[in-house]
């Protein structure tokens, strides 16, 4: 099958260190081409991928006819407009999280891939990591019994002002930038959707929340989360039943944070853990979205599941405010 042609829109240091190269080495896919106004920003990419061609701007790119999908990483609140930009010039999306600000959002998103024929979707990679394809298996099989409760944690530090998950106006903030995460691990693992957020604490400075204490009520269990941007780096998600824990040490940045590994106790007295060495999430994310775009097969991460995640972001911001 003839190889996927790629272009990125925009330089964004997530993209060099982590996107692009996973576009380059993947099956499927060839990284042919970046849009940036500032030729020097070229320069490291074109390192890895000497034959890039370089677009002045996105729409230049957008314009292209030999590019087959694009990757943005820009701003978030500039996903939607570039995101639909890109379908309507016949391009395949994937945009980097969150896709949206605000469930109704995705009207317009689902329309324009309706309208397109092409594959968009959020660059939500962890459900393309054998972790969470095991941990899902896992839950849904019964090997905790059944399922009372779900924590998650995710936390870094960072308060450069500079930095747009600091900024209000580009949709910062630690919900949309992490909280994703801890909200949509849970969703995927157990396949269904949170009923009521009862509780959220939430810290705001300059209009962006920096620190989310939340709980919520799952059919069947509960759930607590912490998010934040101002505490020392950690992360972790457990999944607590009748008869056993399953608990995931590195759940969301696999081989940067830590190494993925999988733990399971169960009342049998027993504990089993597994590790996922050298697997590259990003690759594998490339890889199963070439694939689903060329063949009209089913993608793990579809529009309408980031949507279910972007409401119960929502629903978090509604009971932080009250």
């Amino acid at each position: 099958m003839t190889p996927l042609r790629w272009g990125v829109l925009g330089a964004a240091n997530f993209a060099l260190n982590h996107m692009a190269p996973a576009i380059h080495a993947a099956r499927g896919a060839e990284f042919a081409a970046l849009a940036t106004s500032n030729p020097d920003k070229a320069t490291p990419f074109q390192a890895f991928a000497p034959g890039l061609r370089v677009h002045h701007d996105y729409d230049a790119l957008l314009a292209d006819p030999a590019i087959d999908a694009v990757y943005i990483p820009l701003p978030n609140h500039l996903h939607v407009a570039w995101a639909i930009k890109a379908l309507e010039a016949g391009k395949h999306v994937l945009c980097e999280k969150p896709i949206a600000l605000q469930d109704s959002d995705f009207d317009a998103l689902i329309a324009a891939r309706d309208q397109s024929g092409k594959l968009a979707a959020e660059a939500f990679m962890i459900v393309h990591h054998p972790q969470f394809a095991r941990a899902r298996a896992l839950v849904q099989g019964g090997a905790i019994g059944a399922l009372k409760h779900v924590d998650a944690v995710f936390s870094y530090f960072n308060d450069d002002a500079e930095n747009i998950r600091n900024q209000a106006k580009a949709g910062g903030g630690g919900l949309r930038d992490i909280g994703v995460y801890t909200f949509g691990a849970a969703r995927y693992v157990t396949g269904v959707e949170p009923e009521a957020v009862p509780y959220a604490k939430l810290v705001l400075e300059n209009d962006v929340d920096v620190f989310a204490q939340v709980a919520a009520d799952f059919p069947g269990f509960t759930y607590s989360a912490v998010v934040s941007m101002r505490l020392y780096n950690r992360q972790n998600i457990t999944f607590h039943g009748d008869a056993g824990v399953l608990q995931l040490t590195c759940p969301f940045n696999a081989n940067v944070f830590d190494q993925a590994t999988l733990q399971l106790e169960t009342d049998a007295g027993t504990v089993v853990t597994e590790r996922f060495a050298g697997v590259n999430q990003y690759v594998s994310q490339v890889e199963n979205f070439c694939k689903a775009a060329q063949s009209g097969s089913n993608y793990l991460c579809p529009l309408e599941f980031s949507r279910g995640t972007q409401k119960m972001v929502d629903m978090v911001f509604a009971a932080g405010d009250r």
